[in-house]
């Protein structure tokens, strides 16, 4: 009987191992809470770590879609704290 080969595309690979390099665990069990061998994961984890500084480009984007988020998240912040200010200042007036 002839397995196939199950294919993972370029995005589930990156995003695989920015998982383990952000989560804190260890490859063993990112590896199967993904469903993927342990074997599979560090292989990837290698050839991000040995390709060309050009092509981290997925650890780039990761930190910019984490530090768009945080800048949200401040700006309305900021617009509750300005929203709540004006509201004591005219209460106080």
């Amino acid at each position: 009987m002839k397995r196939d080969r199950r294919a993972f595309s370029q995005e589930f690979k990156e995003e695989a191992v920015g998982l383990v390099r952000r989560s804190g665990k260890s490859a063993n069990q990112v590896a199967k809470e993904l469903g993927i061998n342990q074997t599979t994961l560090s292989r990837w984890q290698r050839e991000a770590d040995d390709a060309p500084p050009r092509t981290h480009g997925f650890l780039v984007a990761e930190e910019l879609k984490q530090l768009r988020r945080e800048v949200e998240r401040l700006r309305m912040e900021r617009d509750i704290l300005k929203k709540a200010a004006a509201f004591f200042a005219k209460e106080s007036a």
